[in-house]
């Protein structure tokens, strides 16, 4: 018997590795949006505090200023009653 030796060719194999490469970006630019909204809202509802105060203490000096105005009414009355 003769031995007989048979060789195969074996095609040569390719690897091809694929890289992904994510940067974040979308993820990223939500959190920047979310702390603008966040920012300009509190920017507006500070603002809305600083009005409300404002207009607080404007009232606050009308009602001062009738109070005062009454008061000297009150005198000139009294003194008109006096000299009678």
């Amino acid at each position: 018997m003769a031995d007989y030796q048979v060789e195969q060719e074996r095609p040569a194999t390719t690897t091809t590795t694929v890289i992904e490469r994510r940067s974040g970006g979308g993820m990223t630019l939500a959190i920047l949006l979310l702390v603008v909204v966040v920012a300009v809202a509190a920017f507006f509802l500070i603002s809305s505090e600083t009005s409300k105060d404002n207009a607080v203490s404007s009232a606050a000096s009308q009602v001062g200023e009738a109070a005062s105005s009454v008061g000297d009414a009150a005198q000139d009355a009294a003194g008109a009653v006096k000299d009678q």
